[in-house]
């Protein structure tokens, strides 16, 4: 087995995942016509994301896809469930004209999670998909707190039945991905609580520190071996009972991986000090971050966790 023919199965293309080089779908200063108002373009966010302005001033976010499908599937997403709770950025309105490409509007916040984090002293799921509004309290800066904090760009949201879960297709950006996910296997609602895990700990240490980013570039022939490698160096090792969940060929990856590691070069984050993290935050991360799908909490069990005592 050679390891670069071997990671050719760990989920999805990093060169398929690249930014487009396409002309952008909107222009700014573009007038866009809602079923509820009128929108002018403001600014260009990503690919695929605007800032616009409605008749009246407010500031909302703008999303378009030639790919009908990921609009279709957040608007659709939102309409079901944006009611039922107060942590997802609500869409607002449908762009009616023009109708190719299709597009919505959605609520717009200030920041997203890591950007704010920066602006308080104490420091996709992935962070930069966590939006927040905050406001400084008349105490001062380290006082701050926020106001709204929205779960965004639900596109890639699918049932547990659907058959991208079912037929382990690629999900999410590699360094918040689950173990199960980054290897092509079977995966469900325990990889977003490892998600969540992975956010935790980058918000707790700020500083844009990511606990898995691999030791080479984005597009380098080892960077999903290189973040598979992190995952046994922090919560390793692979554990036995993999071996119901993966083919021959994955175990032999994982085989190699924890033997290409010397055991100096592991750091166990159950031995992190207490300079680095409080006991009381480790605990929690250590419940979550289960290198076996089926040992993780359920998020259920995470809201009853004392961790969150006093959250309102």
């Amino acid at each position: 087995m050679t390891t670069h023919s071997s990671l050719g199965k760990l989920g999805p293309s990093i060169a398929g995942s690249s930014s487009s080089s396409a002309s952008p779908l909107l222009k700014l200063g573009q007038i866009l016509i809602g079923a509820i108002s009128t929108y002018t373009i403001t600014r260009q966010l990503g690919d695929s994301v605007w800032l616009g302005r409605c008749k009246i001033g407010q500031t909302v976010v703008i999303k378009s896809a030639h790919n009908d499908l990921r609009i279709t599937n957040e608007r659709d997403v939102l309409k079901k469930f944006q009611s039922r709770t107060q942590y997802l950025r609500p869409l607002i309105d449908e762009i009616v004209e023009p109708t190719d490409p299709p597009a919505i509007v959605l609520r717009h916040l200030e920041d997203d999670l890591l950007a704010s984090s920066d602006k308080l002293d104490s420091t996709d799921v992935k962070i930069d998909n966590v939006l927040v509004n905050f406001a400084p309290s008349s105490q001062g800066e380290s006082e701050q707190r926020f106001t709204d904090i929205q779960l965004a760009d639900l596109e890639s949201t699918v049932h547990i039945t659907s058959r991208y879960c079912q037929e382990c297709d690629g999900i999410g950006t590699p360094i918040w991905r689950s173990p199960e996910a980054q290897l092509g296997l079977q995966w469900g609602p325990p990889t977003d609580i490892w998600s969540f895990g992975t956010m935790v700990i980058s918000m707790i240490w700020g500083d844009n520190f990511f606990i898995f980013k691999p030791k080479v570039p984005r597009g380098h022939d080892e960077y999903e071996l290189n973040i598979l490698t992190q995952y046994h160096v922090f919560f390793g090792p692979y554990p036995y009972s993999y071996s119901d969940l993966a083919d021959r060929e994955t175990l032999a990856i994982l085989r190699y991986i924890m033997a290409s590691v010397p055991p100096d070069q592991l750091k166990p984050f159950q031995y992190a000090s207490r300079k680095e993290i409080s006991p009381e935050d480790k605990e929690f991360i250590l419940k979550i971050m289960k290198m076996d799908p089926r040992d993780r909490p359920t998020a259920k069990e995470l809201l009853e966790d004392e961790w969150f005592n006093g959250v309102e």
